[in-house]
């Protein structure tokens, strides 16, 4: 039995994690968090997700829900997913990090706390998507510079960060393929008069609209022809699915810091 703390227990994904832990026979809740003063705060997490009291009232304080906890699993803010990673770390317990907007520095810290516990950090839980990784990276190869590369990616209206990062994985994944560096050749956007397109720009373009869980489009684009790989995602429960497995495969490893890759090889 694995026990898990689920932080961001009222939002749109911990109520959707609390479900689904609620569901599986292998997963215990041991503990729901929110911030001070949410409207989830006191109440039995499992009445917040819809499935019934579970006997786990939602608190504030992720330290104490961690003492009886083996894994956390967060889908919050960037900037709470570091406090969380702290209180992870002075246990010495694990964490599945789902949350997106994390600087290249911020990566490299979390990346770096692996020595202190079990970090699992992915852009996307999506399993479609992490395969979709693989996938891009081998056309991008075979294509190779003859194929412009734009990726577009479409989530909803109340999405923070933008682009997201499943779009960065998948442009970081093209410039590695390439021989390119993102940072010099990714474009995000286009407004005005910029020029014609440079064959070593990979372009990425946000659109955000009603209630799109999340869909990302990569195109190569070569002269008299265009190849497309497009994945879509219908519901957040992928997601949620996705990082339970995390938590489950997380529960049994050593300290170190882990990613989808990791999981899917079966390391």
């Amino acid at each position: 039995m694995v026990r898990v703390v689920v932080t961001g227990a009222g939002g749109r994904m911990g109520t959707q994690i609390v479900r689904l832990v609620a569901e599986a026979d292998d997963l215990e809740l041991s503990g729901a968090v929110e911030r001070p003063g949410h409207p989830a705060s006191g109440r039995d997490a499992g009445e917040v997700a819809g499935v019934g009291a579970v006997g786990v009232p939602v608190g504030d304080d992720l330290g104490r829900a961690l003492a009886g906890a083996d894994v956390v699993i967060d889908f919050t803010s960037a900037a709470a997913s570091l406090e969380h990673l702290d209180a992870v770390c002075r246990a010495g317990k694990g964490i599945v990090i789902g949350s997106t907007g994390f600087t290249p520095e911020e990566r490299d810290r979390i990346a770096g706390r692996g020595a202190e516990a079990r970090v699992f950090l992915a852009p996307n839980m999506s399993i479609g998507i992490n395969v979709l990784l693989g996938v891009v990276a081998d056309v991008a190869r075979a294509l190779g510079d003859a194929y412009d590369v734009e990726i577009v990616e479409t989530h909803h209206r109340f999405k923070k960060d933008a682009p997201s990062g499943t779009a960065v994985a998948l442009a970081e994944a093209v410039a590695a393929a390439l021989g390119r560096d993102l940072g010099r050749d990714g474009v995000y956007g286009r407004h005005g008069l910029v020029g014609e397109r440079t064959g070593r720009e990979i372009g990425i373009h946000a659109v955000r609209a009603g209630d799109v869980v999340g869909d990302h489009t990569v195109v190569f684009g070569g002269l008299g022809e265009r190849v497309e790989i497009t994945h879509r995602a219908t519901s957040r429960e992928t997601f949620a699915r996705g990082a339970l497995r995390a938590a489950r495969w997380l529960a049994g490893r050593p300290n170190g810091f882990y990613g989808m890759a990791d999981l899917l090889s079966g390391a």
